[in-house]
C-alpha cells in the first residue's frame, strides 16, 4: 500500500459527511443489523482521524468519553511483546477463534493455551506476563496511553472498576483453568486487578485516534531500533486484522479492510499503516459485541478514502 498523507480539508469533509449521514440513518442502520439489543435507541456516533503527518479531524460525538474495555488488550499485547518478544506465543496462540470473546471452549481444547491475545483468556494470559515482569503492572496500559498522549494522568470509569468485585466470575474461572495447565503464574487477584484497570481507562475518539496513530509507523529501513519497533508493530496489527473482532473478524475484514480492535464500551480503534490512526464510537452493539454504527462508519471511511491493507488509497481532495 502506498502511503501519501491525506489532505486535511478533504479528510475533514469526508469525516463530517460520514457523521451527518450516520446521524440521519442511525435508526435504519441499527434496526437492519444483528443487534444485541434490538430495542435499544439509536446511539450517538463519534469519529476521529489522526494522520501521521497533518492535523487531526473529527466529527459527531467526538468529546464523549467511553471505557476502552477490550481495546486495551492491544496495548497490553504491545507491552508484553516489548518484554519477552515472541516467547509470548508459547503461552498464547495467534489464530482466530471463531467464538465469542468470553468463550472457554478453545481454552479447553488447547489444554490451557488461549487461541489468541484478544479473547478474554488470551488477554488475561498477556496481563499475567505484565504482572510477572513489571513493577507497576496495574498501571502499565495507562502508562502506555499517557505516554502516547503526553499527559500526566488518564481517567477511569468507576462502573468498570467496580466490576472486579461485583463480577468477573467467568474470567476467574478461565484463569483457574489456565493455572491447572501451568499457563498462569501470578495471583489471580493481581491479574484481575490489572486487567480490570486497563479495561476501565476512559478516552474519547480524539484521544483514542491519537493513541492509534502510534501504531501506524511500520516502515522498515531505519535504525536497528526503529526496524525492531516496526516489526513488533506489524505483529500487533496482524493480530488486530485477524482476531480484533472475535467471531466477526472475517466480516469486518471484508467490509473495512483495516487492522482494528473493538470494545464493548462501543469504541473501535483502527490503523492505516504509515498513514493514520482512527477511532469511532457508538454504544449499541451487534451480537459479536462490536459497535454497529462504528463498523458502518469505518466501512464508509474506507470506501471514501480507499484506505485498506489490500490495495492503494485514492487521492483525496
Amino acid at each position: 500500500m502506498t502511503d501519501p498523507q491525506p489532505d486535511t480539508a478533504a479528510l475533514q469533509s469526508i469525516v463530517k459527511d460520514i457523521a451527518a449521514e450516520i446521524a440521519r440513518d442511525a435508526e435504519t442502520i441499527e434496526r437492519s443489523a444483528d443487534a444485541k439489543d434490538p430495542d435499544a435507541r439509536p446511539g450517538p456516533f463519534g469519529i476521529a482521524v489522526t494522520p501521521l503527518n497533518g492535523d487531526a479531524v473529527y466529527a459527531g460525538a467526538a468529546d464523549t468519553p467511553f471505557p476502552l474495555q477490550s481495546i486495551a488488550k492491544v496495548f497490553a499485547l504491545d507491552l508484553a511483546l516489548s518484554e519477552i518478544g515472541d516467547d509470548i506465543f508459547e503461552r498464547v496462540g495467534r489464530e482466530p477463534s471463531g467464538d465469542p470473546f468470553n468463550s472457554i471452549i478453545d481454552l479447553e481444547l488447547n489444554h490451557g493455551i488461549p487461541r489468541n491475545p484478544f479473547v478474554n483468556s488470551g488477554a488475561l494470559a498477556v496481563v499475567d506476563i505484565l504482572v510477572e515482569r513489571l513493577k507497576d503492572p496495574e498501571d502499565a496500559v495507562a502508562g502506555f496511553v499517557r505516554t502516547a498522549l503526553k499527559r500526566d494522568r488518564v481517567p477511569y470509569d468507576d462502573e468498570v472498576l467496580a466490576s472486579e468485585k461485583s463480577g468477573g466470575d467467568l474470567n476467574r474461572a478461565m484463569m483457574s483453568f489456565m493455572r491447572h495447565h501451568e499457563n498462569l503464574h501470578s495471583s489471580i487477584d493481581d491479574v484481575m486487578e490489572a486487567y480490570v484497570r486497563q479495561c476501565a481507562i476512559l478516552l474519547d475518539v480524539k484521544d483514542l485516534a491519537a493513541v492509534a496513530a502510534t501504531l501506524a509507523p511500520t516502515r522498515l529501513g531505519g535504525s536497528q531500533a526503529e526496524n525492531a519497533r516496526a516489526c513488533q508493530t506489524r505483529k500487533v496489527l496482524a493480530l488486530m486484522m485477524t482476531c480484533g473482532h472475535y467471531d466477526g473478524s472475517g466480516d469486518f475484514a471484508v467490509r473495512v479492510g483495516l487492522p482494528a480492535k473493538s470494545g464493548v464500551g462501543g469504541g473501535i480503534m483502527a490503523v492505516v499503516p504509515e498513514v493514520a490512526g482512527i477511532a469511532v464510537w457508538s454504544p449499541n452493539l451487534d451480537q459479536h459485541g462490536n459497535s454497529i454504527l462504528g463498523v458502518r462508519g469505518l466501512e464508509m471511511l474506507a470506501a471514501r478514502t480507499g484506505w485498506s491493507v489490500f490495495g492503494p488509497p485514492r487521492p483525496l481532495g
